[in-house]
């Protein structure tokens, strides 16, 4: 694995020689906790770039890495029998993605813009949290918040398609910004891909919204939230909890 690579075709897990670990290796001494997950990546981890719509990793490929945001954005997604989409999730800098319950990745991975990430072996993250309590407890907890988050897009997808648009401005308000401006590194198609509605359809409750004074787009990437208690009043119609975020 060369680091900094931008290969479109690069395949980052491809097998190693001899069996080689990825960066550094991890403390020994057992019960002493001197990483966190996140520090463990920064510090083992090897860091690789990836063009606009460059792929990852593919569906059914074998599970072998872990992989932190450093800039840019990451979609995953399945392949559809139809030639849609299902995209599953977005990961923004400083989230974690590539866990897994099983063995293979059961989504592949695009960089949806120009995007660094840092790169470890799955065995390397394993084994440090078999000597680090600390590192155990966040790779479960990780593991955890995205089973949630598989359940909650089920749960999205059954709304209408309003409290969708609604429920992820709303989540991308939390993860991207502070403030009540949003720059959205994603485009409307992948959008529409993540809610399980057309860009039409997508494009059309902006405008609804935006009629409504609860939101205003001064350019098609960016959205400003003029009325928080607009847009969750209409969440909270629904009755269905908004916990996506991933990171």
């Amino acid at each position: 694995m060369k680091p900094e690579s931008s290969s479109a075709n690069f395949r980052i897990n491809a097998p190693r020689p001899n069996g080689q670990t990825v960066g550094r290796t991890p403390p020994t001494q057992p019960g002493v906790s001197t990483y966190s997950l996140a520090r463990a990546i920064e510090k083992m981890g090897t860091a690789m770039s990836f063009p606009r719509d460059a792929e990852i990793y593919r569906e059914s490929n074998p599970a072998s890495y872990l992989y932190k945001v450093v800039s840019g954005t990451v979609r995953t997604f399945k392949a559809l029998n139809n030639g849609r989409r299902q995209i599953r999730a977005f990961y923004l800098p400083g989230d974690i993605f590539g866990v897994e319950t099983g063995p293979e990745h059961a989504f592949s991975a695009e960089a949806i813009i120009e995007a660094k990430l840092l790169v470890i072996e799955r065995k390397a993250v394993v084994a440090l949290a078999a000597r680090d309590n600390d590192v155990a407890r966040q790779l479960w907890s990780l593991t955890s918040r995205e089973l949630r988050h598989s359940r909650n897009h089920v749960l999205l997808l059954i709304q209408s398609a309003q409290e969708r648009v609604v429920g992820f401005l709303l989540e991308m308000a939390d993860r991207v910004s502070a403030a009540d401006e949003i720059e959205l590194p994603m485009p409307r198609q992948d959008i529409a891909d993540y809610l399980g509605l057309t860009i039409e359809t997508v494009s059309r409750m902006m405008t609804h919204l935006e009629k409504r004074a609860a939101i205003a787009l001064p350019t098609s990437r960016r959205v400003v939230l003029r009325s928080r208690s607009a847009l969750n009043r209409t969440n909270a119609e629904s009755g269905v909890p908004l916990c996506l975020t991933t990171s």
